[in-house]
């Protein structure tokens, strides 16, 4: 299926909102409240996840889902991009960043997709809804029983699944949000105008409904806050709905002026090159970076990305580690049977018995 450019400039928004959560200035402003760069915090890694399962709906058909032989090489493919992701994941934790990696919780994700990708968008919506109510009251009994839990980065597979960061009982939604959208004509204006309405409904309950909660109707904030790494089912829609407002946006925009959207997109379509490379550069500069933040080195940051993803793309085409995703997973789905020459049956033996 060709790439849809505006998936690719979405993506790009997400990952310059991580590099943003992690070597981005605190302003501390009053509105939006922590500032517009802590608006990056959570809320990128929330639409990253969201784009990983429109990107896995679109492998595996987009809105006309495969199904037989092409289903198998689908799974093969994405089954192989996770365990891919898996090994990344484990090799930067080595690195000793103070930031928490992603990678490992995505590629557990991927599997765990696989078990949706023939569901109907119905059924995905209905899960969606169902993960993003009960796994925060799950994590939130789990956590204080699993003292062994990692503080940073998720690790073992018990930080994956309730852990503090992107614990997968509840960012699954996320992911089976993201196949719903890409089980749809992501072409469509009707559905972009109807996914921009939608995420700005799920904003304004979400965050709004976190202030009522807490400051109107005196809840714990234990599960009322709309906070980043929150995980609460407040945050999960407010950020949902950002991830819907940012993507009906950009497929709308991507559309209407492409190649001055095209460094973005190029940073889209690198995300996993850009990510990790980030994460290199902080390990070489040292951590202080990551505590010392200034509008300065953000910018460094930022340039850097979107000018060396934009050439690489135009230059080489695919990044770097999606080439050696793309492969690796194209190689190990070539699963189609050889083609066999027609049986003839011969006459002189019975009906019954085929010849090899």
């Amino acid at each position: 299926m060709r790439r849809i450019e505006g998936v690719d400039v979405a993506r790009g928004v997400a990952v310059l909102g991580m590099v943003t959560a992690h070597v981005g200035p605190d302003d501390h402003g009053p509105l939006p409240p922590g500032g517009f760069s802590q608006l990056a915090d959570g809320r990128s890694a929330a639409l990253f996840v969201v784009l990983a399962g429109v990107g896995l709906a679109l492998l595996s058909g987009g809105s006309r889902p495969v199904d037989g032989t092409r289903l198998v090489q689908s799974r093969l493919r994405i089954l192989v991009r996770g365990a891919l992701l898996f090994a990344l994941g484990q090799a930067l934790l080595l690195l000793g960043v103070p930031i928490a990696i992603i990678l490992t919780s995505y590629a557990v994700y991927f599997a765990l997709a696989l078990l949706a990708l023939t569901w109907p968008r119905a059924a995905l919506v209905s899960a969606a809804a169902a993960v993003a109510l009960v796994g925060p009251v799950l994590v939130q009994w789990a956590q204080p029983r699993m003292p062994s839990l990692s503080g940073g980065s998720p690790e073992t597979l018990a930080d994956v699944v309730v852990g503090h960061y992107y614990p997968a009982a509840v960012w699954m939604s996320y992911v089976l949000t993201g196949l719903a959208i890409g089980r749809c004509d992501l072409r469509s204006a009707r559905l972009r105008r109807l996914g921009a309405a939608l995420g700005a409904g799920l904003v304004v309950l979400g965050h709004g409904g976190s202030w009522v909660a807490m400051h109107a109707l005196g809840l714990s904030s234990t599960l009322a806050t709309s906070a980043p790494h929150s995980s609460t089912t407040f945050e999960v829609v407010g950020n949902t709905g950002v991830a819907l407002l940012v993507l009906a946006v950009a497929l709308a925009a991507a559309d209407r002026w492409p190649r001055a959207l095209s460094p973005l997109g190029a940073t889209g379509a690198l995300a996993l090159t850009a990510y990790t490379g980030h994460l290199l550069a902080i390990a070489a500069i040292g951590p202080w970076i990551v505590w010392d933040t200034s509008p300065g080195t953000w910018a460094w940051f930022v340039g850097v990305i979107v000018l060396g993803c934009w050439a690489w793309r135009h230059w080489f085409g695919r990044g770097p580690l999606e080439r050696l995703l793309h492969a690796a997973s194209t190689r190990a789905a070539d699963v189609a049977p050889d083609t066999l020459p027609d049986r003839v049956p011969r006459t002189d033996q019975p009906d019954h018995v085929d010849l090899p």
